[in-house]
């Protein structure tokens, strides 16, 4: 007998879907299901295979230098391991990203070489405007925040101030 997904299920993969990184306490929040339920259903849609890995996906839009040079690969099977001499390998740290990209009747990938130096565009936690120099970073718990001034720092600060003690109390209290 086929299984058969509920309310309960579609919600969850829902929340799961507009960001992967949630925990299960969050997504209990948000579909007022139990956090215990939520967790239980999370594992089983996992130990039926429906569920077959939690992954990252990247912007590249946020790349702010030329450094990704995307490829496109018309079959699966693509060979990981490209020909490279001992020097090249030792000077050149990289990632090679592999993204399905579904078109019409046929799935092609995209191949993108990520390199030391690649340069993402941040944006102000604040003001939302661009930083252009080093961010000002802000660390608390296990959380960092960029900021383009310290003037926009200093004002998130007191913004959020009750929400960021109330973060730090929490992240303490699990440790």
């Amino acid at each position: 007998m086929p299984f058969q997904l509920d309310d309960y299920d579609i919600s969850i993969l829902n929340a799961l879907l507009k960001d992967g990184r949630k925990s299960f306490r969050e997504i209990s929040r948000e579909t007022g299901i139990t956090t215990p339920t939520v967790k239980a259903r999370f594992d089983r849609l996992v130990n039926i295979g429906f569920i077959k890995s939690v992954s990252p996906i990247f912007d590249f839009d946020k790349v702010e230098e030329n450094i990704v040079e995307p490829k496109l690969h018309e079959n699966k099977d693509i060979s990981r391991n490209e020909s490279k001499n001992e020097n090249e390998i030792d000077n050149e740290m990289e990632c090679n990203i592999y993204q399905d990209q579904h078109y019409q009747s046929s799935q092609q990938y995209t191949k993108f070489r990520i390199k030391r130096g690649l340069k993402i565009k941040l944006d102000c936690e604040f003001c939302e405007g661009p930083i252009t120099g080093n961010p000002h970073v802000f660390r608390f718990a296990n959380y960092e925040r960029f900021f383009c001034c310290k003037i926009c720092l200093s004002d998130y600060k007191q913004k959020y101030t009750g929400r960021i003690e109330s973060i730090k109390r929490k992240f303490d209290e699990r440790e």
